[in-house]
């Protein structure tokens, strides 16, 4: 929480004038596409990222499909995690966040930008409806962020289990599926230093809907989860040697 509270402190001014210039593009949503508002979206966390002597080393851009929809399952370490994608991934994209979460001060102008969607995880009925709009959106050619483990308390470079259930959103949508693995993310936000921090961010190779259809989310979700855990296995292994 340390760095959190510095980089919040030190860029006070710069955050208000992205919550207000994000309040401003909401009211004004036909004045901008969605390049720009992801445009401003990246520039505000680059800003923050330097201030808060983050860097975020990043590849595997060359796995991302040129075209069309898909949806992006990283392992989940911390706050940082979809800044740290964000940063590293060059066309817009949005990411799904929990309801309560999502309506934090700072947080909530940030979803409003990107336009990212809330899961209210107390109404069943909220929850099919936002599923549907995002396997509409992603049929539509948006690409979203989803993290399959949910929690991030105390996860580290170690893998939880991956809920069969945020796979529907691909299954749904019949869309590519970019794993991705992220390694260090936790020690931006879930450490208490203000020490140089480097993160790094893996898109693997795509999983088209050829390679998937006819299995069932578990059998997706365990795929996707050993991908990720064999490359932070092995990028920790090299690093450490």
């Amino acid at each position: 929480m340390l760095r959190m509270t510095y980089v919040i402190l030190i860029c006070l001014p710069l955050i208000a004038y992205y919550i207000a210039k994000a309040y401003y593009i909401k009211y004004h949503e036909a004045d901008y596409s969605e390049e720009t508002r992801y445009s401003v979206a990246r520039r505000c966390i680059r800003i923050c990222m330097r201030v808060g002597r983050i860097k975020t080393k990043c590849s595997g851009q060359e796995n991302l499909p040129e075209d069309g929809g898909y949806v992006m399952f990283p392992n989940h370490q911390g706050k940082f995690d979809v800044l740290g994608i964000i940063a590293s991934h060059d066309a817009p994209c949005t990411m799904v966040m929990d309801y309560k979460v999502s309506k934090r001060p700072i947080v909530n102008p940030f979803v409003e930008l990107i336009k990212g969607q809330r899961l209210d995880k107390s109404d069943r009925r909220k929850q099919v409806k936002t599923i549907l709009d995002i396997v509409r959106e992603v049929k539509e050619g948006r690409r979203y962020i989803i993290f399959p483990e949910g929690g991030y308390d105390h996860n580290h470079n170690e893998l939880q289990d991956f809920r069969p259930g945020a796979f529907q959103c691909a299954t749904k949508s019949k869309a590519p599926i970019v794993p991705v693995a992220i390694i260090d993310s936790y020690k931006v936000f879930n450490v208490n230093s203000l020490r140089k921090v480097t993160t790094q961010v893996h898109f693997l190779p795509a999983i088209p809907y050829e390679e998937y259809v006819g299995m069932t989310t578990a059998e997706i979700a365990g795929i996707v989860r050993e991908r990720i855990r064999t490359v932070i296995a092995e990028k920790l292994t090299k690093g450490a040697s």
